[in-house]
């Protein structure tokens, strides 16, 4: 036999290591778990402890493993031979020893149901289809004024009664805006024949009238101090003092040239707001709207920035001189206004023509009601203006709205079916419309128990 020293012999491929012979899977290996288990009382059956081994003891042993190394991880295996994924807490779990999980947890608020259909469906037969003019109030003492024609009437939104307040007599002559006082004591009431009446609701009957405008009074606000302006359509602006003999304080004139649709007082009562159909909105000092010695009687901003007619206005309950308005078809904005510097802090494109704008008094969230093209109710989260919810279900443009006194009602109304529907867009206080609990039902058009409110009854 020979053999073969010149062949150098075939090299040997190294082996991938695969673990030691102590630990055949690291990975398995659980380092806390192990430690713990070595220095434990029971490995050595002849420690002084271990033979004071007791029930309490066991059941504080397995507690305090459980809830620092995670349930499941107590065994008495050191090393696995097998491959396991060991069980780790579930994001929830209530570990009472871990300094990671308190137990009083901050609980996450809960997301609000806007319901998107009506809460209840009035009919309002006669209601006229002028984008120009203000027809609906809710009063604080939670009664809502709406004019039909040549008619108002008074709904008591916690006794479901109806009244009729007052008729024109003149021929020709309808009612073209309503208002409330801040108190709800008296209704002013504006006429297509250029009048402002002063009505006590209470006793039905008329306590004066307010001249001062050529043509009709398409808008009307009340100050916090009981001051009440009209708006015309002969382009002027006059200022009430009720209470005094001679009841016109001023008329501001030569800002707007078309008529006045649009008038809001601030909150404050330091401010008004004024939309036209000449597309302008003018914002005037509480000095200048009063005519005071030495004010000017020019409007501290006169902004063009509108397309169309101003109607909507609307100032924010959470933030002083913040001011938002609407502009109509060719326009479709919502604009928000710094009405200290008159600088425009945003705006957002609707799509639709703005017909009427609402903010909320419990969020920060502003309503908008349109009319061509889509003739919904949008729910705006401010200051992101993201919509929260659209309201459809209306079948021509939503002319009007007003909030219940409570905060969580809205009531709109539109021309076309001559409709008013309330919507419960703000949340809910558990008590219906009225603050003193009038109720509701789950049916949308059964939500108060009084019969004369069903809808296929008329509110006259």
């Amino acid at each position: 036999m020979s053999l073969d020293f010149g062949s150098p012999s075939t090299p040997k491929t190294p082996k991938t290591p695969q673990g030691d012979r102590f630990i055949p899977k690291r990975s398995a290996f659980d380092g806390d778990m192990a430690r713990y288990s070595l220095s434990g009382e029971n490995n050595d059956p002849q420690s002084p402890s271990s033979a004071k081994r007791t029930p309490a003891r066991d059941l504080y042993r397995t507690t305090l493993a459980s809830s620092m190394l995670g349930k499941g991880t107590v065994r008495s295996k050191i090393l696995d031979l097998q491959q396991t994924d060991s069980p780790r807490p579930a994001a929830d779990s209530h570990m009472p020893l871990s300094p990671t999980c308190p137990d009083d947890r901050s609980p996450r608020r809960a997301t609000r149901y806007i319901p998107m259909a009506p809460d209840k469906i009035l009919d309002a037969p006669e209601l006229m289809d002028d984008y120009y003019l203000n027809l609906l109030d809710w009063s604080s003492s939670n009664v809502l004024a709406v004019a039909l024609g040549t008619t108002v009437y008074l709904w008591n939104a916690a006794t479901g009664a109806i009244e009729q307040l007052c008729e024109t007599t003149r021929e020709g002559d309808h009612i073209t805006s309503v208002s409330w006082s801040p108190d709800g004591s008296r209704l002013a009431v504006g006429t297509h024949h250029a009048e402002v009446q002063l009505w006590d609701p209470t006793a039905l009957r008329q306590i004066r009238s307010l001249g001062g405008h050529q043509m009709r009074v398409g808008s009307l606000a009340w100050n916090s101090g009981g001051l009440l302006s009209s708006g015309s359509r002969d382009s002027t602006i006059a200022n009430h003092d009720s209470r005094a003999a001679q009841n016109l304080v001023s008329q501001l004139h030569g800002a707007h040239t078309q008529e006045i649709c649009g008038l809001r007082w601030s909150p404050s009562g330091s401010q008004l707001a004024s939309g036209g159909n000449d597309n302008l909105l003018c914002i005037w000092d509480l000095a200048s709207a009063l005519g005071s010695q030495g004010a000017s009687q020019a409007p501290r901003h006169r902004i063009t920035h509108h397309q169309a007619a101003v109607k909507a206005l609307a100032w924010s309950p959470h933030q002083a001189q913040l001011l938002a308005s609407g502009g109509g078809t060719a326009d479709r904005r919502i604009c928000f206004w710094n009405t200290s510097s008159g600088a425009m802090q945003q705006e957002v494109n609707t799509g639709s023509q703005v017909c009427a704008l609402l903010w909320s008094t419990r969020e920060k969230e502003i309503l908008s009601s349109h009319g061509f093209t889509q003739n919904q109710l949008t729910l705006w989260k401010y200051p992101t203006m993201t919509k929260v919810a659209d309201l459809t279900g209306h079948q021509s443009r939503v002319l009007h709205m007003a909030p219940s006194p409570d905060g969580c009602t809205v009531v709109s109304s539109r021309a076309a079916d001559e409709t008013l529907r309330f919507w419960r867009v703000f949340g809910s206080d558990g008590h219906g419309f009225s603050s003193g609990g009038s109720g509701s039902g789950k049916s949308g058009r059964a939500a108060f128990s009084s019969p004369v409110l069903a809808r296929a009854s008329s509110i006259r």
